[in-house]
Formats: C-alpha cells, structure tokens, sequence
C-alpha cells in the first residue's frame, strides 16, 4: 500500500470517528444511556433478530462470559428479550423488545434530522452506506456486502447453545 493510500484510508477512518462523535444517542432513549458494548450488542439483536446468544456473541466479539453479563444487563433494562428454542431449550434465541425497537425509531428520527441539513442526495447516501457495509463487514473478518454476516456467522452458528 502505498503513503497516499494509508493517508487516503486514515482521513476516512479520521472523518468516521468525527461523525459518530457528532450523533450523540438522544436523550429520551429508555430506560436511559447504554455503554458502548451494549449498544454494539442492541445493534447487532436489532439487525439480526432471533440470533442465537452465541452467534452474538462471537460477531461482537466478546468472549461469552462477558456477553452473559452485558446481556444480563440488557434483559433487565428491557431492551432484550431471550427464547428458547422450541427444538432445542438449550438454544436461546436474542430479540429486541418493544422498547427497544422504540428506542431505534427515536435514534432513527434524531440522526435523520441532523443528518438531513447536510443535504446529500440519495444517490450519494446509498454509496457512502454500502462502502460502510462494505467496511464493516471486512473489519469484522467477514465477507462484504449485505450478506456479510449471513456468510460469516449466521448459517454455521445457528444450532449452537447460547
């Protein structure tokens, strides 16, 4: 890789850090704030409901003891709902609770409105989001595109115990 291609690919990761800086979670989530792991686990339940706590686990990238317990804390904030499986109670199965699903509406209203004064066309949005799907799914060590995690972990991780 060449300098300009390391500087190139720094002041994307720069500008990424800057952003997310500047959307803050609003304030009238319930029943208040997350840590930032709880919010990368609430992300991951959200995209992929009915995962199994395991899968979660390995594609946040928490080792399960420390996944029980953030998930723990998220059952008893009302934001997680766990399942068995019908098949198999060893399986337990994450999903995101009302509340939750209400808190993704409020976040989805705030961002939306502070993003919408920048005035990208929906050309340039669908761009920017696919390169950081894109993004995302190869620092995850997973395939690009949509379909990432369904390649990565979904398909071979769905019979284990959670």
């Amino acid at each position: 890789m060449t300098k300009d291609q390391n500087a190139e690919l720094y002041e994307l990761a720069d500008l990424v850090h800057a952003v997310a800086r500047q959307l803050p979670a609003p304030s009238n989530l319930e029943p208040g704030p997350c840590t930032p792991i709880e919010i990368n686990v609430m992300r991951f339940v959200g995209k992929h409901p009915g995962v199994s706590a395991r899968a979660a686990a390995d594609a946040c990238g928490l080792p399960t003891s420390n996944f029980s317990r953030v998930l723990r804390g998220l059952v008893a904030k009302g934001l997680v709902e766990r399942r068995s499986d019908p098949r198999d109670a060893r399986v337990v199965h994450l999903h995101p609770t009302d509340r939750a699903l209400a808190n993704t509406l409020r976040m989805r209203e705030a961002w939306g409105a502070k993003l919408r004064g920048a005035a990208l066309d929906h050309e340039t949005v669908a761009t920017v989001a696919q390169a950081l799907r894109h993004i995302e799914a190869h620092l995850a060590g997973g395939a690009t595109g949509d379909d990432a995690f369904q390649d990565h972990e979904w398909k071979r991780r769905t019979t284990d115990a959670g």
